[in-house]
């Protein structure tokens, strides 16, 4: 009987608690949740944690060993750089260049590519014929390449990084919102709104677009690790930010001949960008697998 209670609770409660429910079970994508919730708030609130200035350069502290080591010290937990500069602070504001921009990209990329998806999806005939083979087209290309294209288009910088990134992610997005609608289309719930009188605006509103958003948000957390990955990888090639921006790229790529010397200099900003996507990966994975049990219940 208690067994019974439970399990009718459990199903008349709202689509998101559900979701919350099946989420929560699975160990690995809670702790994905903590740490994507860590390196959110480190980058909300990255200019107030900072114990140093990000770029505060001091000659007497050059290389200084993080603080676990014999000759660090404890104003220093993660040691300084070639500079002077506290890494411990860098570390921290680099969260707001790589993982905050990467959440920028990922939503300006949705944004645009559901508006576009919707377009291709509820078209016909030789409009969406060709949209959809310049769409093939654009897919064949990998988003890093692509907005490397586009970085030299428009040259580097942290800013004109994330214009390219968003246009590398968007045929992704529209290929799949794209893919959802049209699989959404031939319901047959679909077929009696349209034998209702209802518009295809009214169609994409009410009938499409709150089933596939489960499959939006799961594109736009995978999208969000190659989004960091790109980013990284830009500031890393010098396509991205620039010095002194503490980007965690731009950081291994500043310390890449400091490989011997401080090693940690390499190893942190590393850890942190494989931390930020295996968070985002882990959730994305929680999400796609809780979405499934979801519905199968």
């Amino acid at each position: 009987m208690k067994k019974f209670r439970l399990y009718f609770e459990e199903h008349n409660r709202g689509p998101l608690t559900q979701l919350w429910l099946q989420f929560q079970r699975q160990h690995a994508a809670v702790f994905g949740l903590v740490l994507f919730s860590f390196f959110l708030l480190l980058t909300l609130f990255a200019l107030i944690l900072t114990p140093h200035d990000p770029y505060q350069q001091n000659s007497d502290l050059l290389l200084l060993a993080p603080s676990w080591s014999p000759e660090g010290l404890v104003q220093y937990p993660f040691g300084t750089d070639d500079l002077g500069r506290d890494l411990m602070s860098r570390l921290m504001k680099g969260a707001t260049y790589t993982f905050g921009i990467a959440l920028i990209t990922v939503i300006g990329s949705l944004l645009m590519g559901l508006a576009l998806g919707a377009t291709a999806g509820m078209s016909k005939g030789v409009k969406s014929s060709i949209f959809n083979h310049v769409l093939d087209l654009a897919l064949t290309i990998p988003s890093l390449l692509l907005a490397i294209i586009i970085v030299a288009v428009l040259g580097p910088g942290l800013w004109n990084t994330t214009w390219a990134i968003m246009l590398a992610l968007l045929p992704q997005f529209v290929h799949g919102i794209r893919n959802a609608i049209q699989d959404t289309l031939r319901q047959d719930y679909v077929a009696a709104y349209r034998l209702d009188g209802a518009s295809n605006w009214q169609v994409l509103r009410y009938a499409v677009l709150p089933n596939i958003w489960e499959h939006i948000t799961v594109m736009a957390t995978m999208a969000l690790s190659t989004a960091i990955l790109d980013i990284a990888a830009l500031g890393f090639l010098g396509l991205g930010a620039q010095a002194p921006t503490s980007e965690w790229g731009a950081m291994i790529a500043d310390a890449l001949d400091l490989i011997y010397l401080a090693p940690w200099a390499i190893a942190l900003p590393g850890i942190l960008v494989f931390a930020s996507v295996l968070s985002v990966n882990l959730v994305g994975d929680g999400l796609r697998t809780a979405m499934t049990k979801r519905r199968d219940n």
